[in-house]
């Protein structure tokens, strides 16, 4: 246990941060999850939209890194293509 008080208040910051991640990137899953037991291929592009966009606000925030977000893009719309045919 830290004895001053800034590691304290780092231990904090730490944790809210950490919560914030863990919101972040299991949110990630479940659209992720919703996208791929989605019915209609309409359903499934409104939610590669969505997955879209928040893959790139969690790369922007640093929860997940930019390569991560870009490639989990491409396999998400590899999986919405193949679905399509």
């Amino acid at each position: 246990m830290p004895q001053h008080k800034s590691p304290l208040k780092r231990m904090g910051t730490d944790k809210k941060r950490a919560a914030r991640n863990n919101y972040v990137k299991r949110t990630l899953k479940t659209i992720t999850k919703s996208m791929q037991t989605a019915d209609t291929a309409e359903d499934r592009e409104q939610m590669l939209n969505k997955l879209y966009s928040q893959l790139d606000k969690a790369a922007k925030k640093g929860v997940i890194h930019k390569r991560t977000a870009s490639r989990r893009k491409a396999r998400l719309a590899a999986f919405v293509n193949k679905q399509q045919n």
